[in-house]
């Protein structure tokens, strides 16, 4: 693990002097990545949180207070309304995810504006996102698309950092 650490913080180091915008959800996977990328860039890294409208009760204060003790300052986006617009109406939770994964996008450039030379997204990608999305691996078949990876848009005006990729979670005691 420790070498893990090592390996990915000197990699992450590569981004220069440009800063990243890392989407937070609160979850493993992106709480991970986000530390990974502070330890190697600091406050280069600007966290946000997309309150979607979609989350439990309090999930969004929790996930804030968290990350403070953490040391790191999260910023909230209120976009529950451009989210529940544009999923209003769709059935198919494909098109969910799609719509959810550009949206994410979406929100994330237009942050970027406010950071100077945010030139990455981190994402908290795994591998088995990346499988189960049907784009990589030697079965290419789709299971279902998680919005970080088969949601993306072909055209996106940041570069993805995606410290985990080729990560696979175990769950304990299974391997």
């Amino acid at each position: 693990m420790k070498g893990f650490i090592e390996t990915s913080i000197s990699s992450i180091r590569n981004v220069g002097s440009s800063s990243a915008i890392v989407g937070v959800s609160g979850g493993v996977d992106s709480t991970v990545a986000a530390v990974l990328v502070h330890k190697a860039i600091g406050d280069r890294l600007k966290p946000v949180m997309v309150d979607h409208g979609l989350m439990r009760e309090d999930e969004v204060e929790f996930v804030v207070s968290s990350f403070k003790s953490l040391g790191i300052k999260v910023k909230v986006v209120d976009a529950a309304a451009r989210f529940i617009s544009k999923l209003a109406g769709v059935c198919d939770p494909e098109d969910k995810r799609k719509i959810i994964g550009e949206e994410f996008i979406r929100v994330f450039e237009k942050e970027a504006v406010y950071y100077e030379d945010a030139g990455f997204l981190v994402q908290g990608t795994i591998l088995s996102d990346v499988i189960e999305s049907g784009t990589e691996g030697k079965d290419k078949k789709l299971v279902k698309s998680h919005h970080n990876v088969g949601g993306l848009p072909e055209q996106m005006n940041l570069r993805l950092l995606e410290p985990m990729r080729s990560v696979q979670r175990r769950s304990m005691g299974c391997g």
